[in-house]
């Protein structure tokens, strides 16, 4: 069966392209009905590849925006080697304003690696992580903490067992100058953007730029310098672009993601109010907030405790909770010794 993917341009072809990643979904209205996934692919001769991709959550914009300005202001002529943007990678998502695909549910960083014969975010997967992603050296998948999250800006890399690649990840990690960089562990077989780059040979970045399902001018800032960072540390571009202040961002403070231990959910329906920030340094036993009963309006409210310590990474920006919600999530601070240094 031909699942009908197709992309209106040339990976080979130099100069500034501008089309479309099309895929088939007959619905209703339209027999015929493609979804167009916008991509732009720059190209300058031989040299470094890499993608930017946006929109793997629909409801995270600093990443989208960004990538979008990238694309009006980036031509041939500024870059050596290619570089591949993609703007609004599951776009039924991002033209909901949700998270997931309003036609099948998916959630597209949850969806890897993908089937070609499967519903649209499926489809879309297995795309980028078998058509797309081979093609680049590296990889920055931009995030946000979206609608329901507030989260700690910073950047990420999954830890690699080849401690060259590993270097050489870290390092690029760093160049973006986040004030945070995560370590996550999620290994090989995960079904994220992160895995799938790992799967497909290239160096995965990632990274979360704000969150609430909003932009402001901080957050914007440290996205267009961040990006225009990486490109200049991947040999793409020789001067800045997005970025034209003089301040190239702070050095940046290595993280850990970690178990469960470093989560707190809600076990019953409440209102979550929160003791804590984005950014707190907390302790073992740490109030991290207290879950209200609107019902029981005599009733103590019930104070949620942290079961080990470390920074805030994110909370929850809806207060109504139900069982199973996370509530705040927290990162380790990684040891020197464990991160390249």
């Amino acid at each position: 069966m031909h699942t009908g993917a197709y992309s209106d341009i040339s990976w080979t072809e130099n100069g500034k392209q501008i089309g479309f990643f099309s895929f088939p979904y007959s619905i209703d209205r339209s027999p015929y009905y493609q979804i167009k996934v916008p991509v732009c692919r720059i190209r300058n001769g031989e040299g470094p590849s890499l993608l930017l991709m946006a929109g793997n959550h629909g409801d995270e914009y600093e990443g989208e925006l960004t990538l979008l300005k990238a694309i009006r202001a980036i031509e041939a002529s500024d870059i050596t080697g290619s570089l591949t943007i993609l703007p609004a990678a599951n776009l039924p998502a991002v033209m909901a304003a949700k998270r997931c695909s309003p036609f099948d549910g998916g959630n597209l960083n949850r969806a890897f690696p993908g089937d070609p014969y499967g519903q649209p975010t499926w489809r879309i997967a297995h795309f980028i992580e078998h058509e797309i992603f081979p093609r680049h050296e590296i990889v920055l998948d931009l995030h946000s903490g979206g609608t329901s999250m507030d989260h700690l800006v910073c950047s990420l890399v999954e830890r690699l067992g080849d401690a060259a690649r590993f270097a050489r990840a870290l390092e690029l990690m760093k160049s973006m100058r986040l004030p945070y960089g995560m370590i996550a562990d999620n290994g090989p077989d995960s079904p994220t953007s992160m895995a799938a780059a790992l799967r497909a040979g290239c160096i995965g970045l990632s990274g979360e730029f704000g969150g609430g399902a909003t932009v402001t001018r901080e957050t914007m800032a440290l996205t267009a310098r961040a990006v225009d960072n990486l490109l200049q540390a991947a040999g793409i571009t020789r001067g800045p672009i997005l970025w034209t202040g003089a301040d190239r961002g702070p050095e940046t403070v290595v993280l850990a993601t970690g178990g469960q231990s470093l989560f707190v959910y809600s076990e019953r329906e409440g209102w979550f109010e929160p003791a804590v920030d984005i950014g707190d340094i907390v302790e073992a036993g740490d109030v991290a907030g207290w879950l209200h009963d609107l019902e029981a309006p005599l009733a103590e409210p019930e104070a949620l405790t942290f079961a080990e310590g470390g920074i805030v990474l994110s909370r929850r920006l809806h207060t109504h909770s139900r069982s199973g919600d996370c509530l705040v999530n927290l990162a380790r601070f990684e040891p020197a010794e464990q991160r390249g240094k």
